[in-house]
Parts: C-alpha cells; structure tokens; sequence
C-alpha cells in the first residue's frame, strides 16, 4: 500500500513547503521543478531522489498517477534541484521494481514497507 492520497494533500499543504527549504540541498532529497500541464503554473515538489551511473531515481511513495508525474512525463523532461545544483532532466519514464533493488538498502527497506514499489527515472539533457 503506497502512502494514502489525503497524507499527500495535507504533504502539499504543510510538508512540502517546509520540506523544500532543505530538500534541494540535503543528501537523498531533491525538489522536482515542474509545470502544471494544464495550467502551466510553477511547482516545487520535495522527492526522494538517488543518483545512480548517470541516471537519477526518484521514489513514488505516493503511487505513479500523481499530478507531477503526469506533469514532467507530458513535458518529457523537468529539472531537479539536488545537493544545491539544478539539473535539467529528460525522458522521464516509471519503472517498476518490486525488490526496490535500485534504492540503497536503508531506504530500499522503508520504500518496500510501504509497498513504493515504483520510481521514475531520468537522465541528464544533453
């Protein structure tokens, strides 16, 4: 079971924005910069966010149909503000992977608790 659809609106509410003071700086963490695909408005959202042989992985606690996924996947590309750098990302695409194998182990345990068994993955524009 993914985390739960009204822990994500009381998140967008109450966590991310102070989530994001230090999301874009600390270790693991990241904020996805993306736009509305219908309205076009500017969003800043906290993720969970691993670098990995060029690739970055960001983990979909919430499930794989949330609005910034459907945001950058239909922009086919976003940036990602991560340890103070911005880097602009292309061809996002969500992947599954039960085992979470692509997470380090102290946090592959946690997303498999909570049944976060999908990620979207990206690499640097050229």
């Amino acid at each position: 079971m993914v985390l739960p659809h009204a822990l994500a609106n009381f998140n967008r509410h109450v966590t991310n924005p102070t989530a994001g003071l230090v999301a874009g700086r600390a270790p693991g963490f990241g904020i996805v910069l993306h736009k509305g695909r219908k309205s076009g408005r500017s969003y800043r959202t906290p993720v969970m966010v691993f670098e990995q042989n060029g690739a970055y992985r960001i983990a979909l606690t919430y499930g794989r149909d949330v609005d910034w996924v459907k945001n950058i996947r239909a922009a086919e590309g976003f940036a990602l503000e991560t340890r103070g750098r911005v880097i602009e990302l292309t061809d996002p695409v969500v992947r599954h992977d039960p085992s979470v194998a692509w997470a380090p182990v102290g946090v592959r345990r946690v997303l498999k608790t909570i049944s976060a068994e999908y990620y979207v993955e990206s690499r640097p524009a050229d």
